[in-house]
């Protein structure tokens, strides 16, 4: 094999974890090269016109801080912005986007193709070289070798695509792309575990066909809330979504011709996901329900295209429109595209680290759909680890692993690594133990230092965080010190209907009370420094909720002592005495770091891990004696 060009780091796949890996990697100044199959489709949306929403938006704010580019390009091209969750907590805010499908896609290729470090391929990737248990490149389609010290495999649905609509079948890797078998058949023989899942789209309407008078329009905000911490503002003009039902009607002709879905003909052999199922598994698992919502969500500015977002099917195109015409609204819709159903090979994440490096192979990374995700936010988070952890490699620097108390993203990758998936996993509020310390408003005071650190973060964008960070600590502290006097205040308090004071009282003390905002405070005992919305919002969070706050922070704190607790590579776990088949499988499988992660695997006891710890203990003191 002749060489052709050397790289620090290759990326296979342009998809959102390979944009975000290949991006991390370029800044943090590797040679960096990026393969697709199609320059046209960079930073494809293949699903939902959409970025964001419950969890997802959380990730999308850390990939921000962290020195990754969704959050920028969502700002470039979004079309309606909503904070999902406001009439709850704070926890479980969450921000959401439609966006211009083609805006992102070429915004998103405008900043690949300007960045320095980085080179932008056409080719298919067939196999990876791997040579004493290291990655030493990759081999594309007409026999051209490039080599590497990294490899970051990106491919989404790709790998050994199959498309069905109805009874028809085709091979790709979303809809009019080829999809890549070789590299499947490479990663199979290399030692990489391989499943089966399968995904879905609705089909697309035509705008100039749909009765928008009998659906319910759905606005933004207003003003629109930004996904970066770096944009001043959206300027893209904001368009509605609509809202229409399914009906019995629909639910009849669904149930009529469930021999002709794919999904339930048995042609298809991959696991759907769970949180997210087609039209036709709604009708059948809740068969009580009379109508289930679809949203009508814009493409774009400019484009009469509508995703029928709801409504995921792999009928034949002559159920689709029966069905679709049965919805109010749609009643003489045309579909511009059909819905249709993917399935494709993914490899078991327990084969990872926390770092998304494979633990066999030195050198090669996974990111994205590959490791049983579904979801961009999920897909760009992973490249972003995966990117910044190839750099730091070749740095011979110690990986980023952000821990479960820390962000998101830290949920989203031990929950891979360390249970793994058999299903497309998507991530919710409810994954997270210390939600509340992973808020939407603070991702910046979370991440943003080693955002710095690693060097995807500049200086100046690093110095505003600093100075916000203490004019936040300043703010609290004048709050808890100062106090106002009855006749200062206790007019705003009856206008809010609680009750007044008698005596001068602590400004941290009303604070806490549900009623009364910083607006409040800022009126009756104004801050000598300007603060700015964001400041005046993070101090009324951190004061209102402090004692919820402490509290997880606490456990945080215990998690934190555990996860110091590192386990032996080489530890022999069926030397172990007591320990069920069942663990021990586990065990071997997953090769836990470190006490924490043992103690998160599914069906481990207290009893075992109790023998884990004595087993570390014991290889402690046999090392020492031999020193």
């Amino acid at each position: 094999m002749n060489t052709t060009k050397t790289y620090d780091v290759i990326v296979v796949g342009a998809g959102h974890a390979g944009c975000e890996a290949a991006l991390a990697a370029a800044r943090m100044g590797m040679a960096a090269c990026i393969f697709t199959m199609n320059l046209d489709t960079i930073g494809q949306m293949s699903c939902n016109p959409a970025i964001g929403g419950l969890a997802k938006g959380h990730i999308v704010r850390e990939i921000d801080v962290l020195g990754g580019e969704m959050a920028k390009i969502t700002d470039k091209a979004g079309i309606q912005f909503r904070m999902l969750n406001k009439s709850k907590g704070p926890a479980v805010w969450s921000l959401r986007a439609q966006t211009d499908r083609v805006l992102y896609r070429l915004k998103m290729r405008h900043v690949l193709e300007t960045q320095e470090n980085l080179d932008i391929k056409q080719a298919a990737v067939e196999e990876i070289i791997v040579e004493g248990g290291k990655v030493k490149g990759v081999l594309t389609a007409l026999g051209i070798f490039y080599s590497s010290g990294c490899v970051i495999v990106t491919t989404g649905t790709f790998l050994k695509g199959l498309m069905h609509i109805g009874h028809e079948s085709f091979a790709a890797g979303r809809a009019g792309e080829f999809p890549s078998v070789g590299l499947s058949d490479c990663l199979a023989r290399i030692g990489l575990k391989l499943g089966r899942l399968k995904t879905g789209t609705p089909p697309r309407l035509d705008a100039k066909t749909i009765d928008f008078s009998k659906t319910e329009a759905q606005f933004g905000d207003d003003p629109p809330t930004p996904f970066s911490h770096s944009t001043q503002k959206i300027t893209n003009p904001q368009l509605p979504c609509y809202i229409t039902y399914t009906n019995p009607e629909t639910h009849k002709i669904i149930q009529d011709n469930l021999e002709r879905s794919a999904m339930y003909s048995g042609k298809i052999t991959g696991i759907g996901p769970r949180y997210c199922p087609s039209i036709e598994d709604k009708v059948v698992r809740f068969a009580e329900r009379q109508r289930h919502q679809v949203f009508l969500e814009p493409e774009g500015l400019d484009t009469n295209e509508y995703y029928a977002n709801g409504i995921s099917t792999s009928l034949p195109l002559d159920i689709q429109t029966a069905l679709v015409r049965t919805i109010p609204g749609l009643e003489n819709a045309e579909i511009m595209r059909p819905g249709y159903a993917i399935e494709y090979d993914f490899v078991f994440p327990t084969q990872l680290k926390h770092s998304l490096e494979t633990k066999n192979i030195e050198g090669l990374f996974l990111g994205g759909q590959i490791n049983g995700t579904s979801g961009y936010e999920e897909a760009a988070a992973q490249g972003l680890i995966a990117g910044i952890n190839a750099a730091l490699r070749l740095q011979g620097r110690e990986p980023l692993v952000l821990g479960r108390h820390e962000a998101y993203i830290g949920v989203l990758l031990d929950d891979l690594v360390t249970k793994g998936t058999k299903e497309p996993y998507r991530m919710f509020t409810s994954r997270a133990e210390y939600r509340l310390l992973l808020r939407h408003d603070n991702a910046d005071m979370r991440l943003m230092e080693k955002g710095h650190e690693i060097g995807l973060l500049n200086d100046e964008t690093y110095e505003y965080f600093v100075d916000k960070k203490k004019k936040i600590e300043d703010e609290i502290n004048r709050i808890k010190k100062t106090r106002v006097k009855p006749d200062r205040i206790n007019a705003a308090l009856k206008e809010l209907g609680t009750s007044a004071i008698e005596e001068d009282s602590p400004l941290e003390q009303l604070l806490k009370r549900p009623e009364v905002s910083y607006a409040v405070i800022r009126q009756c005992s104004p801050s000598e420094v300007e603060l700015g919305d964001d400041v005046e919002h993070q101090v009324e969070i951190q004061v209102k909720y402090e004692g919820y706050i402490i509290r997880q922070q606490e456990t945080a704190e215990k998690l934190k002592k555990l996860e110091e607790k590192n386990i032996p590579a080489d530890i022999d776990y069926k030397a172990l005495p007591g320990i069920s088949r069942e663990i021990l499988c586990k065990l071997e499988e997953v090769r836990p770091a470190n006490l924490g992660q043992a103690g998160r695997i599914q069906g481990m006891t207290p009893a075992a891990l109790s023998l884990i710890m004595i087993a570390i203990e014991k290889i402690r003191r046999s090392r020492v004696s031999h020193l």
